[in-house]
């Protein structure tokens, strides 16, 4: 388990992604950090057109 994120995209073949302890997403670095069910666990989605 990592949480520097560069560091992980920059030296990992694959990527799991964990939410609440289950696996959400599983791929390239680039394939788990465009899923969008990756970015609304960790990053949040707008909702009803709020900024």
């Amino acid at each position: 388990v990592e949480h520097h994120m560069n560091l992980v995209m920059k030296v990992s073949d694959q990527v799991v992604v964990l939410d609440f302890g289950r696996v959400i997403a599983a791929g390239t670095p680039r394939e788990v950090q465009t899923n969008p069910r990756v970015i609304e666990a960790y990053l949040g989605t707008q909702q009803n057109g709020a900024a």
